[in-house]
């Protein structure tokens, strides 16, 4: 029988349970959402392959919390790559960018090595409040590693994390092993578990990992410990900037700072998101209105 209603297969973050071993997982697979942030500035490979990464992460880190807002990882540096940023929104929208030294970076990239060098996981909104954790980068060679670094020392809960990308598809592997629901604690029983799943977990590719449907992967690595699929949830690429946030933006520059830099551009000031390229114009009228009101919170634009 034809299913009328296919599954997606891209722009989906699907949810697991292995039942036999007591794992659960989240998988992401990312494909045009990932292209139209990838289209957004002119990466060398190595950089945009790490963002994707790290995009395919920020919703895989979505995927088991309950949370209001958005889920970010940030990383700063003073070397060749000084920013990349990757989030995800409760409503599954995605958006991400990096900022690189043009001249330094070279045919791979590394997240820390210097001392500076810091990548956080940002978690909730500015209304609600919001949770920030630290990821160590010392001696961890990839974001997957990392993360897997951040789960035992800040859960002291492991996790496998396995991500890949290249310019057409962004995926993404979460693995953590279950507390025990209503006393029973399948880890217990099973002490191999872990490291069954893991073994398993090792076998997979990159390229297998960018060209296999999610359901298809899932059964040929975990068949044997019994998966169980959840609906999938529909990821799409979106962006949180607004007029709104602009205009906090400006209100954080100061009203003199705002008023020299209508005088410099003709009367108009021109700010465009570096994540959409949506452009917003305000004139000296648009100007004065925005130190009658309260505050608004910022957001990342670039001023024109």
């Amino acid at each position: 029988m034809t299913d009328s209603n296919p599954t997606p297969t891209d722009d989906v973050l699907h949810r697991f349970m292995l039942e036999k071993a007591g794992v659960r997982g989240v998988l992401v697979r990312l494909g045009h959402s990932w292209r139209e942030i990838a289209s957004r500035n002119d990466y060398p490979d190595a950089l945009r392959d790490t963002l994707g990464q790290a995009v395919a992460a920020s919703a895989l880190l979505t995927g088991n919390i309950k949370f209001e807002g958005a889920l970010s990882l940030e990383f700063k540096s003073q070397g060749a790559v000084r920013l990349l940023f990757a989030e995800c929104t409760d409503k599954g929208r995605l958006r991400g960018l990096a900022r690189f030294d043009a001249e330094a970076i070279g045919d791979a990239v590394r997240l820390g090595g210097m001392d500076e060098d810091m990548l956080a996981i940002t978690v909730g909104s500015a209304e609600r409040g919001r949770y920030q954790g630290v990821v160590d980068l010392a001696d961890k060679p990839s974001i997957g590693a990392a993360l897997e670094g951040y789960f035992e020392r800040s859960e002291q809960l492991p996790a496998y994390i396995v991500l890949a990308a290249d310019g057409d598809r962004a995926v993404g592997l979460m693995l953590q092993p279950v507390p025990g629901e209503g006393g029973h604690d399948a880890a217990a029983e099973d002490a191999d578990a872990w490291h069954r799943v893991g073994t398993l977990t090792a076998t997979l590719g990159t390229d297998e990992m960018l060209s296999s449907d999610p359901s298809d992967l899932l059964y040929r690595l975990y068949h044997e410990e019994t998966v169980r699929l959840y609906d999938p949830r529909p990821l799409a690429f979106g962006c949180t900037c607004s007029r709104e946030r602009v205009e906090g933006m400006l209100r954080a520059l100061g009203h003199h700072e705002v008023r020299e830099a209508l005088d410099e551009r003709g009367g108009t000031i021109e700010v465009t998101c570096e994540f959409c390229a949506t452009r917003y114009e305000f004139d000296r009228v648009d100007a004065e209105r925005l130190f009658v009101d309260g505050d608004v919170p910022p957001a990342n634009h670039t001023l024109q």
